[in-house]
């Protein structure tokens, strides 16, 4: 005679673990954000001239974003196989599995020989590793926030899920600061270093994942019976519209971060290279702002909901478009770095931290990772392609193209968030809020 074990007790509260599991998930999220984004800045800053030489700097400023967009081709790979792992196994396996392979690849970069070493073999092998750079990326995401928001207090979701998102600045703050620090150093130094010390990172990060427990709405779902035979499949089946509402959303936000961290940023340096320090000095303390505003807006979405939020920051986006480029086309330090700070510090934040609710809450239990994975990365594959975009329209149109791209990616994002439904309304928070003071009444009685 078999028995089944019996389904774990959820509380409104959440787990005991859910903080230590929300940081853990945040510090992770942090070491892949600074592996991917270090690969980006390096672009911006070195690769063309280091892996595509040219007579043309156009030419090879474009060759060396056209490998920056394949590890984003990658990603919704990445997103798809994560998603399906993390929801027919368990999310924690897959956040452990991805930081392995992101500090293996980013590692190896560091190790590079260049074009004028090894020729045309350089730049291939350096695509090859960004193609599993995107992989890795692409199947950590949906993992760590689905561990975040499921251990979660359920009326506080917005908050935690915020912490593994505020990894996303936090890890572009250690990669810019890093290049910052670097670029005083001699030759291919300059940009070696960050990704060598990014070892030193993962190690950390590996240690922390390690230790966390597994999701209890997962272990929920295999206790019942209720894990999908294959995760991927039904969520194109039964989901498509929240992939396709995932996707809307987050193109404006994707767009929004590479069109000014990576493409802003070479527009600035080759205008004026003696800028270039103070870009990236700009860029690193906008990244430390972002880390309290992402917080803050996961918080903030707990009390008056998603929706107002993200409607809010999709608006400033469109209306910033052109003065970021006026502000700074005379060359001014100051007007540089109140830029960075706008564009990553306070719209990019405000986005990205009502994201790891509002994606999540798009999807059911058993196919929560994938579909909000597939739809994340596929939006950021899109993404990926900004700083290219944005260089080739700029070449024709001079500036204001690079403007209108980000105009528009906001404006997707716009229509995006009018036409999904509020996910934590009012009856919501009324009715959750009822249940975790009701619990927290139990358990004081208990106690006494």
């Amino acid at each position: 005679m078999t028995t089944t074990a019996a389904p774990p007790t959820r509380s409104a509260l959440g787990t005991k673990d859910r903080l230590k599991t929300a940081i853990a998930a945040g510090v992770g999220t942090s070491v892949e954000n600074y592996d991917f984004i270090a690969y980006g800045t390096a672009a911006a800053l070195y690769f063309g001239p280091v892996f595509f030489p040219s007579e043309d700097p156009l030419v090879s400023t474009l060759l060396a974003f056209t490998t920056l967009a394949v590890g984003f081709v990658m990603r919704p790979i990445g997103g798809a196989v994560g998603g399906y792992l993390g929801d027919k196994f368990g999310r924690k396996p897959v956040l452990v599995g991805a930081m392995i392979v992101m500090g293996a690849a980013t590692f190896a970069i560091g190790l590079m020989p260049t074009y004028a070493q090894i020729g045309i073999a350089a730049p291939i092998i350096l695509t090859l590793i960004r193609m599993v750079q995107g992989l890795a990326f692409g199947a950590e995401w949906g993992g760590a926030i689905t561990m975040a928001y499921e251990h979660a207090p359920w009326n506080r979701r917005g908050m935690f899920a915020a912490i593994p998102q505020a990894g996303n600045p936090l890890g572009i703050a250690l990669a810019s600061g890093m290049f910052a620090l670097s670029a005083n150093l001699e030759g291919d130094w300059k940009w070696r270093v960050p990704f060598l010390l990014s070892s030193v990172l993962v190690i950390a990060a590996l240690f922390v994942r390690s230790r966390l427990s597994e999701s209890p709405e997962f272990q929920e779902a295999q206790a019942t019976g209720k894990i999908e035979k294959n995760p991927f499949l039904a969520t194109l089946k039964n989901d498509w519209r929240g992939i396709l509402r995932v996707i809307s959303l987050r193109i404006a936000e994707s767009f929004a971060y590479y069109s000014t961290a990576t493409y802003f940023l070479n527009y600035i340096a080759e205008r004026d290279p003696a800028l270039r320090p103070v870009a990236l000095g700009a860029l690193t303390a906008a990244s430390v702002i972002a880390i309290f505003v992402t917080f803050l807006a996961g918080s903030l979405s707990d009390r008056v909901g998603r929706r107002p939020i993200y409607i809010t920051a999709c608006i400033t986006a469109m209306l910033f478009a052109f003065p970021m480029y006026l502000l700074t086309n005379d060359g001014e330090p100051l007007m540089v770095a109140m830029v960075f700070i706008i564009g990553i510090g306070l719209i990019h934040a405000s986005l990205t931290g009502v994201q790891g609710s509002l994606l999540t809450e798009q999807f059911r239990t058993s196919t929560r990772t994938s579909g909000a994975s597939l739809g994340y990365q596929l939006a950021a594959a899109l993404g990926g392609f900004a700083p290219l975009l944005a260089a080739a329209l700029a070449g024709v149109f001079g500036w204001p193209g690079a403007a209108m791209l980000y105009m528009a990616a906001a404006g997707v994002g716009l229509v995006g968030i009018l036409v999904t439904k509020e996910t934590w309304g009012r009856a919501d928070r009324q009715r959750v809020g009822a249940l975790v003071q009701e619990e927290r009444r139990l358990l004081a009685e208990t106690s006494r």
